[in-house]
């Protein structure tokens, strides 16, 4: 059986930019598109150009694409006008791209109550776009704004707005779900109507994510007879966002129900980019990656319960739909007070460490781990505090960095003046460490690091080291509360790592996870061990 080819068109840079606090710059653009082009999207819709600076600019010159079609966005002509003669108009067709898409209604609502004008009037515009862009040479697509709603409301006025531009040659018309309210068994009834009228080759799904369903409507739409599928990276778009085509890629790729009818542009190497595709977009809007994301997600692919993680070990296909591996992800086994020993087995694995699955160590490492947690600490989102806390038991982390003491104090005149003191015990001496910040953790930070310089065993180890976050969690109320801490920390890797501490003392709590992330730091570079005197 002949395959069909399903068409991805990504919107991420016109339609995800609308997304509230999301504003692209042409560099940030440029990056996007690269990375869409290498992964093999068949359509990149880059902007609006005319519409504001940046897309202008970013649609002065052609861009190297490989095989992508670069895609402006418009909408179609003014009523009164013709397109000739159409300022709009004739940016899309300046525009150093092959393919225009626009924009007109379908829905005879918003006809009389947005646009003002009549029902015929608008059948014109369309029309009319469609044929001066395609007599200019550029591939024209049609979205079809409140499609859906409008074909409820009148089907035969909605199919009048597609047949006004298929008639003129567009290669593309996309059915809109514009407010995100329709329902995938809706989507299939009203796909498999149109199918009937216009050829499902020349059809497209483009739907918001308001009921949650943008995926799920999408998939039905191709069911149903539509050969392009429109979304952003990581859903991204206004309001509740558009389909995610970081979820709807996989799906296409690897279920059956898709794969043995259809093909896509994305071969399987290039699927495994996905997910540092989703994550260069969180990057780029300087955003922390949701976890929960399917197929990309840090959590994707996790592991918390102890029944689970046994047989993920004799088989990953007991718990896992597909392979992480296959969209450049990857498995994480939880370690928490619901694990087991398989969780710490497999976690151990993951660090390198060869240990017989008998050992008591191991039982000694769980039992340490649910006492901890009893206590407050928490381990499933602080993997270098588990790290260190199992390879101590092991017996495999020397002594590193020995606080005596340390004291913090805050003071106001003109300002508040938040000040630092520590004192190490490093070789047999005592190293005083004297720090200022915005802060406690702050002023501690600074006073360990940038008097690190006394001490230079260490010192060259923490030149590069960050914090990127820091988060405090109260874990009961009162004036007794406990106090839960979790540090991030980079260096110039670009790798993070999570750590943890926990007293009823903020300070405390926070200074443990400090000193937690310079001990992993020193660990992982294999630093030589302080040489006090047991």
């Amino acid at each position: 059986m002949i395959k069909e080819k399903i068409y991805i068109f990504d919107t991420t840079l016109r339609d995800g930019a609308q997304t509230e606090g999301v504003d692209f710059s042409v560099e940030d653009k440029n990056k996007i598109a690269k990375v869409l082009a290498e992964i093999g999207i068949d359509y990149i819709e880059g902007g609006w150009p005319g519409a504001n600076p940046v897309d202008t600019e970013f649609f002065s010159k052609p861009l190297n694409l490989n095989k992508s079609i670069f895609t402006a966005f418009g909408m179609t002509k003014k009523t009164g006008r013709s397109a000739d003669n159409d300022p709009s108009i004739s940016s899309l067709i300046n525009a150093s791209c092959p393919a225009i898409c626009v924009v007109g209604k379908a829905w005879d609502f918003h006809v009389k109550t947005a646009l003002e004008i009549k029902n015929e009037d608008n059948l014109e515009n369309i029309k009319d776009t469609a044929k001066h862009i395609i007599k200019n040479g550029k591939e024209f697509l049609f979205d079809a704004e409140h499609f859906f709603d409008g074909f409820k409301s009148n089907p035969e006025y909605a199919l009048d707005c597609l047949k006004s531009a298929y008639d003129q040659g567009a290669r593309w018309l996309i059915l809109c779900d514009t407010n995100g309210g329709t329902l995938p068994h809706e989507v299939t009834d009203i796909v498999s109507k149109v199918t009937k009228v216009i050829p499902g080759k020349n059809l497209g799904i483009h739907a918001h994510n308001d009921t949650e369903n943008a995926v799920s409507n999408s998939l039905a739409a191709i069911q149903a007879g539509v050969r392009q599928v429109q979304g952003t990276i990581n859903g991204l778009g206004e309001r509740c966002g558009n389909a995610n085509l970081m979820s709807l890629i996989p799906t296409l790729s690897l279920k059956k129900s898709f794969t043995d009818k259809f093909d896509i542009n994305i071969s399987k190497e290039k699927l495994s980019s996905l997910t540092e595709c989703s994550r260069l977009l969180d990057e780029i809007l300087n955003r922390k990656p949701n976890k929960s994301l399917p197929y990309v997600g840090a959590s994707a692919f996790s592991h918390k319960g102890g029944l689970h993680v046994s047989a993920v070990k004799k088989d990953p296909k007991t718990y896992e739909h597909v392979d992480p591996k296959s969209i450049g992800n990857h498995r994480n086994i939880i370690i928490s007070n619901q694990a087991g020993r398989s969780n710490i087995l497999s976690r151990l694995e993951a660090y390198g460490v060869k240990i017989n699955s008998k050992d008591i160590k191991v039982q000694k490492i769980l039992d340490e781990v649910k006492e901890r947690e009893f206590s407050g600490y928490s381990y499933d989102g602080a993997d270098a505090s588990f790290e260190l806390l199992a390879n101590r038991l092991l017996g495999k982390v020397p002594e590193y960095l020995k606080v005596e003491s340390y004291d913090v104090s805050v003071s106001k005149s003109d300002k508040i003046i938040t000040k630092a003191n520590v004192v190490f015990l490093i070789d047999g001496k005592k190293i005083k460490c004297e720090g200022e910040g915005n802060g406690p953790v702050n002023a501690l930070d600074n006073a360990i690091r940038s008097n690190f310089k006394k001490v230079e065993k260490y010192y060259d180890f923490f030149s590069d080291l960050r914090l990127l976050d820091y988060k405090v969690r109260i874990l009961n109320t009162g004036t007794e509360a406990t106090t839960r801490v979790l540090i991030e920390s980079t260096d110039k890797t670009g790798k993070s790592w999570f750590t943890v501490g926990v007293s009823p003392n903020i300070i405390e709590a926070s200074f443990k996870a400090l000193i937690d992330s310079l001990d992993y730091k020193l660990y992982k570079e294999k630093a030589p061990a302080n040489l006090n005197e047991k």
